[in-house]
């Protein structure tokens, strides 16, 4: 899976995702937005400038979303991304409208739709999480940033030993010289961390 994969999946198959952002206190508020597309930009979604949705991102340009599809847990897929979103305005509006025209049963004159602004999350870095996979599937992601570090790894003390094995839900965790952990199935539990007698596992 790559990251148009994601992207894709995102806009057409998840569509609807919870997205935090934080208000003048800096406390988190949390609410449901519609993906609207995306394209070699970023990510490109829309509110109305009468909203507190509108006001806390043109303060702090920055947000996290959320989106699952899947009929229960063990059937779902998550997507993850955090970044930095900036207003375009009008701009791209009316081909936004146009691929998703269920905005026209909510704002439904011309006159109406003045108060719609668009915006785009044009630097992020996420993470997809199959839990339909055995062992699951994670998949970390960036645009336009950086691609953050693995969270855990092993350094170069390790002995081999295998005791974080014994703890590892996914069995994720191989030996060869030193023990090594397949990042695309790391659950991120801790629990080699805390088990490894001599430190050699670390945490980004």
């Amino acid at each position: 899976m790559d990251i148009n994969e994601i992207l894709r999946f995102l806009q057409e198959q998840i569509h609807s995702v919870i997205v935090a952002t934080v208000d003048e206190n800096h406390l988190p508020v949390t609410c449901a937005v519609d993906i609207m597309d995306y394209d070699d930009k970023g990510i490109y979604i829309l509110t109305a400038k009468g909203k507190n949705f509108y006001n806390r991102l043109k303060t702090s340009k920055y947000l996290s979303l959320t989106g699952m599809k899947g009929k229960d847990t063990m059937s779902r897929v998550a997507v993850s991304l955090a970044g930095k979103v900036k207003e375009i305005g009008t701009s791209k509006l009316s081909e936004l409208l146009e691929k998703n025209p269920y905005i026209y049963e909510i704002y439904r004159t011309e006159e109406s739709r003045i108060a719609l602004s668009v915006f785009c999350i044009y630097e992020f870095h996420g993470e997809s999480f199959d839990l339909s996979k055995k062992p699951i599937k994670r998949f970390s992601f960036s645009f336009g940033a950086k691609t953050k570090e693995q969270e855990y790894y092993v350094s170069d003390i390790c002995n081999g030993c295998g005791k974080c094995i014994s703890v590892c839900p996914q069995k994720c965790i191989v030996i060869a010289e030193k023990a090594h952990i397949k990042q695309e199935n790391c659950l991120h539990c801790g629990n080699c961390l805390t088990i490894c007698p001599i430190k050699a596992i670390k945490r980004n």
